[in-house]
């Protein structure tokens, strides 16, 4: 997915269109399509050779590229899960796996990748009885949590919100929120990859008022943080620079609003601690 993304960058920037790149590999302007949407394997000298016509010479950047090459040849874990998965979050996914830094703020729900098991069913099902499809769903979830236990960067902030609203009902909503909160503070004081600041109601209007997002960071490769908008039926993949340098002094200042993650911790005992007593 990163790869083909980056293929299209360099072709629009030099203004070259599908049909003249898919000349340029002895293919057509829809092979280039479906390469740039990462639908297709890559081959190593078509890579070199579309470079080559985008201007891109600089031997550090080409063997770059090789890499994420032979990384996006690799069968992605996502895959097993089929029709399962939305086709756009499947492409968030692999932009996501690349990331050496995650970003995330939310304002309405714990991030999918620091939910637990019971909290992700609740919130996928819609808390009625799961089928085929919604298993499958809820298995791909926390099969993405592996990033946790690899040590992947993550910097969270929730809106004090995201941890308050009860998931699950009458019956089992103080179970699950339970059980989320324990994983959230177990995950603050265990993993030194992971930092969350919840922002407090008390702060009021805030610099994330248009609502959630997710910033990904490409270190390893040099390549510009990419900006994931997701709405109801659709997710977005945003490269703008000025878009994403937006959002991220957005995601700075919320930092600066937010609890500290000592102070946010403490937040998490005391909602914990409100919910035993209940």
């Amino acid at each position: 997915m990163l790869l083909g993304h980056q293929l299209r960058k360099h072709r629009e920037r030099c203004g070259i269109t599908r049909e003249a790149a898919g000349e340029k590999i002895r293919a057509s302007a829809s092979k280039i399509s479906r390469m740039e949407l990462g639908r297709v394997g890559f081959k190593t000298r078509d890579i070199e050779d579309l470079l080559k016509m985008y201007g891109v010479t600089d031997r550090k950047l080409l063997k770059q590229f090789r890499e994420l090459a032979a990384e996006s040849n690799q069968p992605g874990w996502w895959k097993e899960y089929g029709d399962a998965l939305h086709k756009w979050f499947i492409r968030y996914v692999g932009f996501e796996e690349a990331a050496d830094h995650i970003r995330i703020y939310e304002s309405q729900f714990v991030p999918g990748l620091l939910q637990t098991e019971e909290y992700a069913r609740e919130i996928i099902s819609g808390g009625v009885e799961t089928d085929l499809v919604t298993e499958q769903r809820i298995k791909a979830r926390l099969q993405r949590q592996k990033h946790i236990e690899l040590g992947k960067r993550m910097w969270i902030i929730l809106d004090e919100a995201a941890v308050r609203r009860p998931i699950g009902g009458r019956e089992r909503g103080a179970e699950i929120m339970r059980g989320q909160l324990s994983h959230l503070i177990n995950l603050c004081e265990n993993y030194e990859n992971i930092t969350l600041q919840i922002v407090p109601f008390e702060v009021g209007a805030h610099a994330a008022e248009a609502g959630s997002f997710t910033l990904l960071r490409y270190s390893d490769f040099e390549l510009s943080d990419i900006l994931y908008l997701e709405q109801l039926t659709d997710g977005e993949i945003v490269d703008k620079p000025a878009t994403v340098e937006a959002y991220t002094k957005a995601m700075t200042r919320l930092s600066v609003s937010a609890a500290t993650p000592d102070e946010t911790v403490s937040m998490l005992k005391d909602m914990l601690k409100d919910l035993e007593e209940s």
